[in-house]
């Protein structure tokens, strides 16, 4: 048999772990999956050698904000990005576009917006908000992921927060269909306001029982109505004991956290340097460290990005006002690096990497021909090189503004080469998007 593509690599980090082997693509999938040194006929034959072989990650936390807010970012500039840090799939967040993904009508002004622009494959989540309930189960039908709420203020009036009886009939109406709800979860009332240059007062008015507090409102709303539930971005560590608690009980809830929160703390963080700022925010050494505790345990169940840029001047340079500026960290080009330059001084494995950012994610978002190097799974690919270094520069990244904490950092772990459904990507001058929209299963 012929095949399209043959990439080999003595490390190909597979469903049943790490070992050599040949990746042969039929089309825009995998078709077989072979012995490294296996004689195969192909168009073209890739042998990376020592190089890591993973599969393309899977980032489902993105906040494109396309149409409406491309200022900020947009699909040409966030999914180039995407390719360049090994992520071949990413599902767009319902809000900061206008109008936010609350109905079908916006969900296919958006897939408009994208279509042609995308350099990876896109998938959209639906937004869950007061008044749209009768929304839900035909952007179910049309194809979204699932539904993300805010249970506080989300930063932009358009996407309005569910009160405690909200999240319980929204829960009420997806455990009908078995769609997932992903939650923004933080209690307002455990938040006081924070102005001012000190990153450690900002951290203080968020403090995690803010989120313990969210938390447990969403297990009991998941508890009583059968539903499934996703916290998006965990920082207080406490929760993960919790969390871990209702697992254990048989509620249907998951849990994420991002690079940021597991490679930086709040001590390294100086003062005024607000693209530091994120909400829930950067906490503790201590912290982190439970953090990892946590994903190592699998009470964490991936790692994303929330990637959620904005110009420069919504980040209040010049002022270095927590309290002013826009909550959001870009680091879609950057978070396998961040990831695993911690991973591995902890002992953990690519293995790891892939399960916690591209078949775990996939499965949360029912893609199911993504996240695995395996037969009949889509032929996203990533070479990876775990050992070399370097030092960030935002000059070199492909999202719409070049603002990220990581700026100056020394990361270990380069993505070098992506290919999507077997095209290779960024090679060159003349390349034409060749990403998807993706609707769910």
């Amino acid at each position: 048999m012929r095949y399209d593509l043959v990439v080999r690599s003595r490390r190909a980090v597979l469903p049943d772990g790490t070992r050599a082997a040949a990746i042969a693509v039929g089309g825009q999938a995998i078709a077989a999956v072979e012995d490294y040194g296996a004689r195969l006929e192909a168009g073209r034959d890739v042998d990376l050698g020592e190089l890591v072989l993973l599969p393309g990650l899977v980032d489902t936390h993105v906040h494109v904000n396309e149409p409406g807010r491309t200022d900020w970012e947009g699909f040409a500039t966030a999914t180039r990005a995407a390719a360049a840090g090994g992520v071949t799939t990413i599902c767009d967040m319902p809000l900061n576009s206008l109008p936010p993904t609350t109905s079908v009508a916006a969900l296919e002004e958006k897939r408009a917006a994208a279509a042609g622009k995308c350099w990876v494959d896109v998938a959209f989540w639906g937004g869950a908000v007061p008044g749209n309930e009768a929304a839900l189960r035909p952007l179910h039908e049309a194809g979204v992921v699932g539904f993300k709420s805010f249970l506080l203020d989300s930063g932009v009036p358009e996407f309005p927060p569910l009160d405690a009886a909200g999240l319980r009939a929204v829960l009420g109406t997806l455990a009908e269909a078995d769609a997932l709800l992903i939650a923004h979860a933080e209690d307002a009332a455990e938040i006081t306001e924070a102005s001012g240059r000190d990153f450690g007062s900002f951290v203080a008015s968020r403090p995690p029982v803010a989120e313990r507090r969210a938390i447990e409102k969403v297990i009991a709303a998941a508890a009583t109505t059968g539903a499934r539930a996703h916290i998006v971005h965990l920082s207080a560590a406490e929760c993960v004991a919790m969390i871990s608690a209702a697992k254990a009980a048989g509620i249907r809830l998951t849990a994420e956290t991002c690079p940021h929160y597991l490679y930086f703390a709040a001590e390294q963080v100086p003062d005024g340097a607000t693209e530091f700022k994120s909400c829930p925010p950067i906490r503790d050494s201590v912290n982190r460290e439970a953090l990892w505790r946590g994903l190592e345990a699998g009470v964490i169940d991936c790692v994303v990005s929330d990637h959620s840029p904005c110009p420069p001047e919504l980040k209040s340079f010049g002022s270095g006002d927590f309290g002013a500026a826009w909550g959001g960290i870009a680091s879609l080009q950057l978070g396998l690096s961040a990831v695993w330059t911690v991973a591995r001084r902890r002992g953990r494995t690519p293995d790891d990497i892939a399960r916690w950012m591209a078949s775990a994610p996939a499965a949360l978002a029912g893609l199911p021909a993504k996240g695995r190097l395996a037969v009949g799974y889509d032929a996203d690919l990533v070479a990876f090189d775990p050992d070399e270094t370097y030092v960030v520069d935002p000059a070199r990244l492909y999202h719409r503004h070049p603002v990220t904490p990581y700026a100056g950092r020394t990361l270990t772990g380069r993505v070098m080469q992506t290919w999507l459904r077997g095209t290779s990507l960024l090679e060159g001058e003349g390349e034409a998007p060749v990403g998807r929209l993706l609707k769910r299963g």
